[in-house]
């Protein structure tokens, strides 16, 4: 599997493709878990993305689950330097029942426990889960600077970031000497949303042409998450939620169909591979809940789409 270093100078090297683990622990047993994690090891994937809060919404899940399962799996396993692990603060539920935000206090005290679940000293990309408006851009900043200097953590990111607070943030971290945020992540897929839609997923933000545009002017790297929308590209039981819902979904389903059919793939493939290989050039994180599943999507990274079908994909709008 190829790999590309971030443009941060922080040397850290991701995978083309990225595997979620946000539903280890909770919706995924142990034993599941680890076979996944050692399927996607095995073939070459080196980078896991997880959350100090997978997954407190699922019955029973209180938050942390995912870290503690990739913790003991790390400590089982001995391969922590050959990995690249990010996790995430400021969705995690406060005392009052709302998002943790990202406070100074918020942002040592969930990095402290993710390194102490995930059984590691550092963490090699660490995001802000989803704006925080209500504290100022200078603590949140300062605080995440503050983290990279003491060695905890290698890399930035904002996730769920309208794409003018990104280069408004960026802009301050420049001027204070702060490391800036060079990682992004957001909602993405082959299928759009109808234009002005809220999206039902409380926190989701999905990429929009200006968020792009930044990603690729600015040499950042963008993870996208819920890249195959829960199956809904290959499986009958899983129809596509309401706001997908118009007639440009129409078309890109049907030559999407039309595009797999000539390349011998599934969808689920032909979508990892737009993703990977566009411009700009997108990390797909891989939700799986089988190995199976993985094997299908780890076959993507050697489809490559041929010029005059890519234009075919993109066109169909």
């Amino acid at each position: 599997m190829r790999r590309r270093e971030l443009s941060d100078g922080s040397g850290v090297q991701v995978s083309q493709l990225c595997l979620g683990a946000m539903s280890f622990g909770t919706v995924i047993d142990e034993a599941t878990s680890f076979a996944i994690l050692d399927r996607f090891v095995e073939a070459g994937g080196t980078t896991i993305d997880t959350a100090n809060c997978y997954s407190f919404w699922v019955p029973g899940g209180s938050g942390g689950e995912s870290e503690a399962v990739l913790g003991r799996w790390l400590a089982s396993r001995g391969n922590r330097d050959d990995l690249v692990l990010a996790s995430k603060v400021g969705s995690g539920l406060s005392a009052e029942g709302g998002a943790e935000g990202l406070g100074a206090s918020v942002i040592r005290e969930q990095l402290a426990g993710s390194l102490e679940r995930l059984g590691v000293d550092r963490l090699d990309v660490y995001y802000a889960h989803r704006e925080d408006r209500e504290t100022s851009d200078e603590e949140t900043l300062g605080t995440f600077h503050e983290a990279v200097a003491e060695g905890r953590v290698r890399a930035l990111g904002a996730s769920n970031h309208a794409a003018w607070r990104l280069a408004e943030t960026r802009a301050l971290a420049s001027a204070r000497g702060w490391t800036p945020y060079t990682v992004v992540q957001q909602r993405y897929s082959y299928l759009l949303p109808r234009p002005a839609t809220v999206l039902p997923e409380g926190g989701h933000v999905h990429a929009s042409d200006e968020l792009l545009d930044l990603v690729r002017s600015r040499d950042l790297t963008m993870f996208a998450y819920s890249t195959l929308l829960w199956g809904t590209y290959t499986r009958a039981d899983r129809p596509l939620p309401e706001h997908y819902a118009h007639p440009g979904t129409e078309r890109r389903l049907r030559v999407l169909g039309e595009v797999a059919a000539e390349l011998d793939a599934t969808p689920n493939q032909v979508v990892l591979s737009w993703l990977m290989d566009g411009d700009p050039a997108i990390v797909p994180i891989v939700g799986v809940s089988s190995v199976a599943q993985l094997d299908e999507c780890l076959a993507s990274v050697d489809l490559k789409l041929p010029t005059e079908l890519r234009q075919r994909l993109d066109q169909a709008a």
